[in-house]
């Protein structure tokens, strides 16, 4: 197996474990398609009590994690990287860091896609991170979004779920990951499935009529309706080919009409 996968520093592994061992990314991990490690923080402190954090400078309301322990982590998990010619990305989750998208989730995707690559999070805590850390042991700083966590630890899984499916062999249809909300920059189209009736509410006929050219049409259109309707500020930096555009144009004309 290659060595590509993600490893993760934090002070409540069990989380980890948990979602890991259920579902997709449990087969893809038994499959070895990758590998996740996951490294208690405590393990790294030198006091007997453990202490991953401690009371921040200047005052203030919270505690702050320590750099030592982090530190002593990073350096731990690795410290055998240029010996084994092995490319580590260190990320450090933060509502102040760059935010995460599909864009952002394929190229992480392609860079473990080589060989020997893999990410390694730091999962932080309670107020804060020693701003240290940040500066001596972090290459990239990522938020899921605009909002704050009790901890890095579902962001961290977030990430790894969203890259974990781009990589071959972990969805079971390859077209799933290339038919998603955002893979094409826009939201997904609906989805039906049996029975074609259900207290009045029916599938539409297009579905199945068992025509592909003109489901794929019924699709896309629908996918850039429901974009328009909402989140229209994905249209404006998505890649329309001319026929979306068209589509696009048909569909604004039909809802002036009904105002």
């Amino acid at each position: 197996m290659k060595n590509i996968g993600f490893d993760i520093i934090t002070i409540f592994p069990e989380i980890f474990h948990a979602y890991l061992g259920e579902s997709i990314l449990k087969r893809a991990l038994q499959k070895e398609l990758f590998d996740v490690k996951v490294y208690n923080l405590r393990d790294f402190t030198t006091d007997k009590h453990r202490t991953v954090d401690d009371y921040p400078y200047g005052g203030g309301p919270g505690m702050v994690m320590k750099i030592e322990p982090i530190y002593n982590a990073v350096k731990a998990v690795k410290s055998a990287d240029y010996k084994n010619g092995l490319e580590r990305l260190t990320v450090m989750l933060s509502p102040q860091g760059k935010a995460y998208s599909q864009e952002m989730a394929e190229g992480l995707s392609e860079y473990l896609a080589r060989e020997n690559r893999r990410m390694l999070f730091i999962c932080g805590r309670y107020e804060g991170i020693d701003e240290r850390v940040r500066e001596s042991l972090v290459d990239e700083e990522i938020s899921i979004g605009d909002y704050v966590l009790t901890g890095g630890e579902l962001a961290a899984l977030v990430i790894i779920d969203s890259i974990a499916r781009l990589m071959p062999g972990v969805l079971g249809d390859e077209e799933s990951a290339r038919e998603e909300s955002f893979t094409w920059g826009i939201l997904d189209y609906p989805h039906y499935t049996r029975p074609p009736e259900f207290m009045g509410m029916k599938v539409p006929d297009v579905l199945l009529s068992g025509n592909h050219k003109e489901i794929w049409k019924w699709r896309r259109r629908e996918a850039i309706k429901r974009t328009l309707q909402r989140r229209p500020d994905l249209l404006k930096r998505a890649e329309l080919s001319e026929e979306d555009k068209e589509i696009l144009e048909d569909i604004n004309r039909g809802l002036c009409s009904e105002e």
